[in-house]
């Protein structure tokens, strides 16, 4: 009986470790199949790119898992039950449920609201690819406005930073102006945080700092210390959140609902249950939890990978390494900063910034949609897994 491998979710992290498994195990000896809510990939990471109103690849699933032996669901993940090892899906048939021997939980994140009012009814967001495509269109009809309009993008994380960055180089008759809770681009070093003003000051984005929003409202934004902002479209990039599904299932996550991982990304409460991406709380080689991010989704998807097919092969499992390097951070299309940091996540003094830096993070952009739309690196189906281990039975799973 072959051992059956259901991966959840094929964002950066689900759809690199499903190609990967699919590459280094037997298909005699396994099955692999992917839950995905959309038919497509999404790149996440280029959803601002999006909402300004350019062009964004996005490949279908189907055509990505082609000749890999991987089986596809389009369905979304409603529960999942660890005890009875299976998943609860629906989709258009009406769903159902999938049984299986080894989970990937790789479901990912979306945009919090920290519980301030009118943000679900009001504010858009570039946390999937429906909300970005909402935003685009409110803000094709403001363009059609003689007057142009106003936008106010709340957070001044990564997400925040680019998507005021964009959209007021893309679309200049607009208004942008960017609401920090403290001060802008803090984590990045001295050199960094100056030539991030002056790109927002190039662009003519409107920073206001140690500004902390209350509510949000359908033309304007509250503000603790009771000022009222016009906006007629707020984008809300206040951070992200993971769905309750892996709570609700019995799961051992954290407070704000990640699952806690050993070493090797294994839940330490379900020890058939990988977790990857954003969806895990996994401790970095520094001591420190990994940030959510796609370096993340690389580092961790690598390391269950190895844990997996170690598990299933009896071969030695191996410590990939788990860091984080720094942030890469598009202002725009023509500009750009790389801010390395140390091992305590720090940023290091120097900085890059400008179009290498631009060109830098466009390369890096590229690669990942690359090795997601190749998932066994282009390798000819006669050639792929053949680093399969000896041929014993997948009964002796990961335990």
């Amino acid at each position: 009986m072959k051992h059956r491998i259901v991966v959840l979710g094929a964002g950066y992290a689900g759809a690199y470790v499903a190609g990967n498994l699919a590459r280094r195990l037997s298909p005699a000896d396994t099955e692999i199949t992917v839950v995905n809510a959309e038919p497509d990939f999404v790149q996440r990471l280029r959803l601002h790119q999006l909402a300004a109103g350019q062009e964004i690849e996005a490949p279908q699933l189907a055509d990505v898992f082609a000749g890999t032996g991987i089986r596809l669901r389009l369905a979304r993940v409603t529960a999942v039950d660890p005890d009875r090892q299976v998943v609860a899906v629906a989709d258009a048939e009406g769903g159902g449920e999938l049984g299986y021997d080894t989970l990937v939980y790789a479901l990912g994140s979306h945009g919090a609201d920290h519980g301030v009012p009118g943000v679900a009814e009001h504010a858009f967001d570039v946390a999937a690819r429906p909300s970005a495509l909402r935003l685009r269109e409110r803000l094709d009809g403001l363009g059609r406005r003689s007057e142009g309009g106003s936008v106010l993008v709340v957070g001044a994380g990564l997400t925040g930073i680019e998507t005021a960055t964009e959209l007021a180089e893309s679309r200049p008759g607009l208004s942008v102006s960017l609401v920090a809770h403290g001060e802008l681009g803090a984590p990045l070093s001295a050199g960094a945080r100056g030539h991030l003003r002056q790109a927002c000051a190039r662009l003519g984005v409107t920073v206001l700092e140690h500004t902390s929003v209350e509510a949000v409202e359908a033309t304007r934004v509250l503000c603790a210390d009771g000022t009222a902002l016009a906006s007629d479209a707020t984008v809300w990039a206040a951070g992200f959140v993971v769905d309750p599904i892996a709570a609700a299932g019995g799961l051992e996550v954290t407070e704000n609902g990640r699952i806690v991982v050993d070493r090797t990304m294994r839940s330490v409460s379900h020890p058939n249950v990988y977790a990857v991406g954003d969806s895990a709380y996994a401790i970095g080689d520094n001591g420190i939890p990994l940030l959510m991010s796609c370096a993340s989704a690389g580092y961790t998807g690598r390391q269950a990978t190895a844990a997996i097919v170690g598990g299933l092969t009896g071969r030695k499992i191996p410590n990939t390494k788990l860091e984080y390097l720094g942030n890469h951070i598009s202002l725009g299309r023509r500009d750009g900063i790389l801010q390395m940091v140390d091992d305590e996540a720090r940023a290091k003094p120097t900085y890059m910034g400008g179009r290498k830096a631009a060109r830098i993070k466009s390369g890096i952009l590229k690669m990942a949609l690359w090795t997601t739309s190749h998932p066994t690196f282009g390798l000819p189906s006669r050639t792929r897994r053949l680093a399969a281990a000896p041929k014993t039975s997948a009964v002796n799973a990961v335990a």
